[in-house]
């Protein structure tokens, strides 16, 4: 698989990471975890060399899983992980950020992933009660320690990058960005684009909606994640069916799969994106992997975007508890 750069940072990374969140939390009970080993490490074979993780997820499990699968070939990967969550007070709700947290966070991450430096290290939210340059010299601190090499922040606003960035160069940016959540295109990605920073989309594939595999009569566990997100209630499925419609007809026509022109047309959007699709399905990692080599031109693009911006996609991406979350400024 092609590489590519995040930003001027020098980190290089495969065009298509793996999110790997949802083999432990998120979308229903964890799945096998010899299996996910497996599939961790058929990515690697397959060229991936970007993987995600977060010490919320699980909470804790996840770091161990991906830690124990990329342990034998540490040396030819990026591990990303992410703080910022409480997972002491057993309600993995608030953020926090405070600094020396922060470096406990980090030191029992280390641990669990098996390494002794965390290639990529993310502020999972912005937490509005610390400042976010007490956020960066604690990171930057870990950097001029060895045990992270480079900070990244997850659904920042571009004023809060900026701030960031002067006290400690962000290396990437991860936040949600599909074909039916293009926000980032307003503000973020001209920051991003200005200041040298990668980005990382996050949920490439709508949660799964834009596979084409879920529809208004798909039933989600209560465990899963989708559903208390209003943007997944049955009416708004059956009104955002039009989207996956479009993406359909249009991946019909160059015959490959829907989830690969989403794949596809995010790659096309920047030199320095690298989405992060997750999967616990060896069919479908090896389905996104072939969305790298899917070649859109600028008239494929520009049908495909003229046809989704006619559609208004609904309901919120997140429930309203989560959604104070997530920082404008």
């Amino acid at each position: 698989m092609k590489k590519r750069k995040l930003g001027k940072s020098g980190l290089e990374v495969s065009a298509l990471g793996l999110g790997c969140m949802s083999m432990s939390f998120g979308y229903g009970p964890p799945a096998d975890k010899q299996e996910m080993i497996s599939l961790i490490r058929k990515a690697v074979e397959l060229g991936v060399t970007f993987f995600d993780t977060a010490e919320v997820y699980g909470p804790f499990t996840n770091e161990e899983l991906v830690g124990e699968a990329l342990a034998p070939v540490r040396s030819q990967v990026v591990i990303a992980t992410k703080f910022g969550f409480d997972c002491d007070s057993g309600k993995q709700g608030g953020v926090t950020s405070e600094p020396a947290r922060i470096k406990r966070v980090v030191e029992a991450s280390l641990k669990r992933l098996k390494v002794e430096t965390i290639d990529l290290l993310y502020q999972h939210r912005v937490d509005p009660n610390v400042p976010i340059e007490d956020v960066a010299g604690t990171v930057k601190e870990l950097v001029q320690q060895g045990k992270v090499k480079h900070f990244g922040l997850s659904e920042a606003g571009a004023q809060t990058i900026r701030r960031a960035h002067a006290v400690l160069p962000v290396a990437a940016l991860q936040s949600e960005y599909s074909l039916w959540w293009r926000e980032p295109e307003a503000e973020i990605l001209p920051t991003l684009e200005e200041l040298g920073i990668g980005f990382v989309p996050f949920s490439p594939l709508g949660k799964g909606f834009l596979t084409g595999a879920i529809n208004e009569n798909t039933k989600f566990a209560s465990d899963d994640f989708r559903a208390k997100v209003p943007r997944f209630s049955e009416a708004n499925r059956k009104a955002n069916q039009a989207l996956v419609d479009v993406i359909g007809q249009f991946a019909a026509q160059k015959k490959v799969t829907p989830a690969q022109v989403a794949l596809a047309w995010l790659l096309a959007q920047k030199p320095w994106i690298a989405p992060i699709p997750g999967t616990t399905k060896l069919h479908r990692l090896q389905e996104n992997i072939g969305a790298a080599s899917v070649q859109l031109a600028p008239t494929d693009l520009h049908e495909l975007e003229s046809a989704a911006s006619k559609i208004a996609v609904q309901g919120a991406r997140y429930p309203e508890h989560l959604q104070k979350l997530v920082v404008k400024s």
